[in-house]
């Protein structure tokens, strides 16, 4: 693994600890994930009955019941999420801390090339982007005293410079089948409708990839996640669009481009925020959180007295 890619992985993982500060505070819509959902039937209860989601033999479950072991189970959890978030906001403002759209579009950009796999939550843009700013917005609170000099930072930039140069990247996925024949066949599939991921799971050989539709996250040239064929595929593709087979070893594979992101370098100027950021970041003993700023702001919670 040569040391641009292992930089990039450690980064990456960085960013990833960040961002779990925050990142169990979703929409309650629950519109984050492409999950399987079962028709179900709603039972009939008389007025002043307890409404029961399950039968087992005898046995019922009812909502009560159900909703008090989520509570007893992931209730702390969720509510910690919801608190450090409306903190974080709070705290930002009250400290005149706003950040561009262009720096988050930044961290989204290095996010997706360095660490190809978030794609494979199937979490949209847009709930990455809040989850993104609320934790650079917590970074610049946790580091807002720190004291960088230009001197250091720039050296940091000149020593790290290739990890803020993006090279053309794809968010590609592929199935991969033993003949050229069985290649011609998931392209008729696809063309009569079928779905890629299901197609992938059902039939792609390749063990890495087949659980997840034949995600590959995003691919480019230094971070050797595809082979360069692939690369060159995808270059003709355009979004959403799959390739005629492509011989490969062990057989041959049906390429789709989901998503394109276009070679950048960001300069020192671009970049100096995030740098200083990471500098006083990596000087803080423990991990990153939210909690020092609750008392700041008086929180207090359900839990403060429970054990």
């Amino acid at each position: 693994m040569n040391q641009k890619v292992l930089w990039s992985i450690i980064v990456a993982l960085v960013i990833i600890n960040c961002l779990s500060v925050v990142y169990f505070v979703t929409d309650s819509s629950g519109e984050r994930s492409e999950e399987k959902t079962v028709e179900a039937t709603k039972p009939v209860v008389a007025s002043g009955e307890e409404e029961v989601v399950a039968t087992i033999g005898e046995t019922s479950i009812t909502r009560q019941q159900w909703l008090d072991e989520l509570e007893d189970r992931y209730g702390k959890q969720i509510l910690e999420g919801m608190v450090d978030k409306e903190v974080v906001r709070q705290m930002a403002k009250k400290h005149n801390i706003a950040l561009s759209e262009d720096a988050i579009e930044r961290e989204l950009t290095l996010i997706k090339t360095m660490y190809n796999t978030i794609d494979h939550e199937n979490i949209d843009d847009e709930h990455w982007k809040e989850q993104i700013e609320l934790s650079i917005l917590l970074e610049e609170l946790l580091t807002k005293d720190a004291v960088i000099s230009e001197g250091e930072m720039k050296h940091f930039y000149e020593e790290n410079k290739y990890l803020y140069e993006i090279p053309k990247s794809y968010h590609i996925s592929h199935i991969v089948v033993k003949t050229k024949e069985a290649a011609e066949q998931v392209l008729h599939e696809l063309e009569n409708g079928s779905s890629f991921t299901a197609l992938a799971m059902e039939k792609s050989t390749d063990e890495f990839s087949s659980n997840r539709g034949g995600e590959l996250g995003f691919v480019n040239v230094e971070n050797g996640y595809a082979p360069d064929s692939y690369l060159d595929v995808a270059d003709k593709l355009k979004p959403n669009e799959w390739s005629e087979p492509v011989e490969v070893e062990g057989g041959f594979a049906v390429v789709i481009l989901h998503e394109v992101i276009d070679a950048v370098t960001y300069s020192y100027d671009d970049v100096k925020d995030q740098i200083k950021r990471q500098i006083a970041i990596d000087q803080i003993n423990g991990a990153i959180s939210v909690e020092p700023l609750w008392k700041e702001l008086g929180v207090k919670w359900f839990f403060e007295n429970r054990q």
